[in-house]
């Protein structure tokens, strides 16, 4: 029994060791979604067990009638989307997570929390995002048709120190190199936290 019980206690570190937390965040219509099914993919080509975590899909799964989009409901789902990243992280899973979630308070909990945490911020100039505007939030924001639209009525956070920082402004046949500096960026940090602190430099 002794033995059984050490057994798995190594088979659960063996598979926390190899979970990581991908979080690709920006505001509504950066391009956070597409990049990261395209991240996803490469992933599960290259044989690692995936989750894609999309902060509209959890939102709809959930189904919370009390959580809104006003700026605590939107903290409350992102810390939600935390957890179900952690706890899928820890059983060895690579955990693509497409969000806005620019709160300070989500991105010091990921750090403190999430294993080989890699922090990827979309930037797009909200002029771009006004003219692209593929669901008609800013133009019904503009018209005063929404309310609690991120950027523009709900004050936001964004990572002061992101692992990467990707400027997504160009058209969709340069989405490939964006998906391949994320890629580099999540590996790096990897291996990053296998290197002995005393080698770090």
């Amino acid at each position: 029994m002794e033995g059984g019980g050490m057994r798995r206690s190594d088979s659960n570190a063996a598979r926390a060791a190899r979970g990581q937390v991908i979080w690709i965040t920006g505001l509504s219509g950066a391009g956070k979604s597409t990049l990261a099914l395209q991240v996803v993919e490469r992933l599960r080509q290259s044989g690692r067990p995936t989750l894609l975590l999309d902060g509209d899909a959890v939102r709809e799964v959930v189904a919370d009638p009390g959580v809104g989009h006003d700026r605590d409901s939107r903290l409350t789902n992102a810390m939600r989307i935390c957890r179900l990243a952690k706890l899928a992280a820890d059983q060895g899973l690579a955990v693509v997570v497409a969000t806005m979630s620019l709160f300070k308070e989500v991105h010091a909990w990921n750090r403190a929390h999430l294993p080989h945490y890699c922090e990827v911020l979309v930037k797009v100039r909200l002029e771009i995002l006004k003219h692209r505007d593929a669901r008609g939030l800013y133009s019904r924001a503009e018209r005063g048709e929404a309310a609690n639209v991120v950027g523009v009525h709900v004050p936001y956070d964004e990572p002061q120190d992101p692992h990467l920082s990707l400027l997504n402004e160009g058209s969709e046949r340069e989405l490939t190199s964006l998906v391949d500096r994320i890629l580099e960026a999540a590996s790096e940090r990897i291996s990053l936290s296998q290197t002995p602190t005393h080698a770090r430099s």
